[in-house]
């Protein structure tokens, strides 16, 4: 199989239209009478999915794009308009194609897996933060990787050592570390059953935390505390501990989660989850075709 865009394109939307055909409920509503849309809800997943591949974040520019050179793709392609507002209803729908693409790869039973946060800037100025439609959510924060403080949410992840998504949670900025991973880890079915390892770093401390992870089944790797003695398995830290900040790159370089332009609480979650599809998206297809870095975005970001 060919590992071009088009060719992405083409796998991701057969398997998103066979999905939303066995199980139709995870379309948005629509009334039954009608006008019929001109554009399936499968095509603009998948239209979703090549605008952060190809690092579009700015949707006006994207839908001339489409119009322009992918109308082999896409015979009809609806106005900005109509485009914002189907995407901001595909919310529950690109949440079970990342699921339905993650169990369909090789790596999603993977025992060793990373987790972390990281900062998702919704504002800089004080009278955007003022005016803001985030605001009560979105709150003031500090990254200490970069050393600034920001204003906005988390985004928090675990994934497996190849970045294949495996939970993930959106919080305010302040929102403790900890309190949120035993909240994944108690809410997403595939992380049950125990008998992993988890590569954390120095925040994800405490006994009772540690205690709670072990009841559930997870060992934890990280890096002691300035006040703790040497942890078990410190060597194997440094080779491991990078591959999330990696991950993090990806969403951030490659698929402009940093430009989200999200102004509105489902906006700003579609977007985080339109990045997330298609990191999904590029580990599952380099996955069926035998690509030796099942994250890399190369064959597809031209």
């Amino acid at each position: 199989m060919d590992t071009d865009l088009d060719t992405l394109a083409t796998a991701l939307y057969v398997t998103v239209d066979d999905l939303l055909v066995r199980r139709p409920g995870l379309a948005p509503w629509r009334p039954v009478v009608g006008m019929k849309p001109q554009v399936s809800d499968s095509e603009l997943v998948t239209m979703a999915v090549m605008s952060a591949i190809l690092g579009f974040d700015d949707e006006a520019r994207w839908v001339r794009h489409v119009r322009g050179n992918l109308r082999h793709l896409f015979p009809y392609v609806p106005h900005q308009p109509g485009y914002n507002k189907r995407i901001r209803r595909l919310g529950p729908t690109m949440i079970a194609v990342i699921e339905h693409l993650a169990a369909d790869t090789t790596v999603a039973g993977d025992d060793v897996l990373v987790v972390d946060s990281t900062p998702i800037e919704c504002a800089r100025s004080r009278e955007t933060v003022k005016r803001s439609d985030l605001a009560g959510w979105a709150e003031y924060g500090y990254c200490a990787s970069h050393s600034r403080y920001f204003w906005g949410l988390r985004l928090h992840l675990v994934s497996t050592l190849h970045g294949l998504p495996v939970a993930y949670a959106l919080t305010g900025a302040k929102a403790d570390e900890r309190t949120v991973l035993t909240d994944l880890i108690a809410t997403t079915p595939t992380l049950t059953g125990g008998g992993r390892t988890l590569i954390a770093d120095k925040n994800y401390y405490g006994r009772e935390f540690e205690s709670t992870l072990a009841a559930t089944g997870f060992t934890l790797l990280r890096k002691a505390r300035t006040t703790e003695n040497p942890r078990p398995g410190t060597r194997l830290l440094k080779p491991l501990r990078q591959t999330v900040e990696s991950v993090f790159d990806t969403l951030k370089g490659q698929l402009s989660l940093e430009r989200h332009g999200g102004r509105t609480p489902t906006g700003v979650i579609v977007r985080v989850l339109q990045r997330l599809l298609a990191m999904t998206t590029a580990i599952w297809h380099n996955n069926h075709t035998g690509q030796p870095v099942l994250r890399s975005l190369t064959a597809y970001d031209h």
